[in-house]
């Protein structure tokens, strides 16, 4: 049983699970099994979503449910579908459109997974065999048009024996609300479209051109704002121009999800606490306004990714966490959140992120990074922090600056993994970070934060994660998990304590 669609919208099994109700196992498979057999490894990380009998999945990734209305405002017959069922549409379908986060784990942090233990990353593995798969070489044969982009559409210029292997008919790299309309439009009428397609500020959607979601995005991710005013030179999303989603269509995604049995939301920023900022300043009034809307929606909350200085600055200008938590405490007594510390190193901040730390200097980054741990802390936010090690101009000294801080943040509950430099943004022509550079002080590197991680999420597993019964299983096995790495590093000679 089927519905005619002109236009598929999928992606493969890594990014089509909502990874157990819990957003931060979905990270599992951005590396390859390590100790637990494949199979049970898959099932922690990417569980099959439910789907209705057309294989309409129940939630599915914002980015594509982002695409799916687009089109479908703009008239044409297209719909997400499960990977597992596109074959009931190749017969009809003109174009499959594919986004990805990840697809040959190049980027962070797949791409260290790979580099230390010199296998390939699930996501990857995953993604290969999807586009492998028997559905897909029909689709091929058929003569119907592959489309893909998303966040990570950039690492196809890095494959091109794959671009003409796969037979891909173009690269959406950028936002894609508008231009997929033409591109449709172009394939509906035998028009050829560009092979590569970068969507720069000019044509980027306006507020207005950015549709509502149709159906639940996994585990309630909801997009409340558009590219960053911190312009730090490794990241691409700096390179967007900031806008702000107006309230009332925040408001309107969060029912959305609800509508369709997800009672959780995921509010999707660079930084949620600038949401309606002036420029890097946080104004309280937004801040408050988003969570109350929230919250009479929802069972759970939590952040995409926020700022360590928009920490620092909410709390000493505001009292702001402490209102904000004083909320989410009604329905649930932490929440996550991802930050970047990048590096402890001052000089290097000042080269690399100069307005990271405002509005306090750079000088005073380490400081602002514990201090807004100190705050996370106190006020049960979890944060999984990452560093980037391999940065251009990086020297010996700025790692021990790293080092130096991370030995600071150990009585911190949060999680802390070093990702290894890949050439984004502003750096997109540098050279990736080499594999031989894992030694001595990047080595030390790499063994505290591992330490430190490894402490803090037993502590978050037993205490805060995975509370629902129908998981136990699941964190069983994941508690069962870091008691093996444990074993293994010991087995090695490497001492686990954190020093006090």
């Amino acid at each position: 049983m089927k519905t005619h669609l002109d236009f598929v919208i999928t992606v493969d099994r890594s990014m089509m699970s909502n990874h157990h109700g819990k957003e931060f196992i979905g990270f599992m498979a951005t590396a390859p099994p390590i100790i637990l057999p494949e199979k049970i490894w898959n099932w922690i990380c990417m569980p099959k979503m439910q789907v209705d009998k057309y294989g309409h999945p129940k939630e599915a990734p914002y980015g594509l449910r982002k695409i799916e209305a687009a089109l479908q405002d703009a008239g044409f017959k297209a719909a997400i579908i499960d990977p597992d069922y596109i074959d009931r549409y190749i017969n009809d379908a003109k174009a499959i459109l594919i986004g990805h986060h990840d697809y040959f784990a190049l980027g962070p942090p797949s791409s260290e997974w790979w580099i230390i233990t010199k296998r390939e990353p699930i996501n990857a593995k995953t993604f290969r065999k999807f586009m492998e798969s028997k559905a897909m070489r029909k689709a091929r044969k058929k003569g119907v048009k592959t489309i893909v982009g998303g966040p990570a559409a950039w690492q196809w210029l890095w494959k091109p024996d794959l671009i003409d292997r796969w037979k891909i008919n173009s690269i959406i790299d950028g936002e894609a609300e508008r231009v997929i309309i033409d591109v449709a439009d172009r394939i509906l009428n035998n028009k050829p479209i560009p092979l590569y397609v970068y969507v720069g500020p000019d044509e980027i959607p306006s507020i207005k051109e950015i549709p509502v979601i149709k159906g639940a995005s996994i585990n309630g991710l909801v997009e409340i704002m558009r590219g960053c005013p911190r312009k730090c030179k490794f990241c691409s999303v700096t390179l967007r121009p900031l806008r702000y989603i107006p309230l009332e269509t925040i408001e309107r995604e969060i029912k959305v999800n609800v509508k369709h049995g997800v009672n959780g939301v995921i509010l999707h920023s660079e930084d949620v606490l600038l949401y309606g900022a002036d420029n890097i300043y946080v104004r309280e009034k937004p801040v408050i306004k988003l969570h109350e809307t929230a919250l009479k929606y929802v069972k759970s909350i939590a952040w995409s990714h926020a700022s360590l200085a928009a920490v620092k600055y909410a709390q000493d200008k505001y009292r702001l966490i402490t209102k904000i938590m004083e909320m989410v405490y009604q329905i649930q007594d932490f929440l996550g959140v991802e930050v970047g510390i990048e590096t402890g190193s001052p000089r290097l901040a000042e080269k690399i992120m100069p307005a990271k730390a405002l509005p306090y200097k750079t000088t005073e980054w380490p400081e602002v990074v514990e201090e807004a741990f100190a705050i996370m802390h106190e006020h049960n936010i979890i944060p999984a922090a990452t560093l980037i090690v391999g940065l251009p101009e990086e020297t010996e000294d700025d790692i021990i600056k790293t080092i130096e801080l991370i030995d600071r943040l150990k009585t911190y509950r949060s999680l802390i993994v070093p990702m290894y430099f890949v050439p984004m943004g502003l750096f997109k022509n540098m050279d990736w970070y080499k594999n031989e550079k894992i030694e001595g002080v990047y080595k030390d590197l790499g063994l505290l934060c591992l330490k430190h991680s490894l402490y803090w999420a037993e502590d978050i597993l037993r205490n805060y994660y995975i509370r629902e019964k129908k998981n136990i299983f699941a964190k069983t096995l994941l508690q069962l998990f870091l008691k093996c790495i444990k074993i293994s590093l010991k087995l090695h000679g490497y001492d686990l304590k954190l020093k006090s």
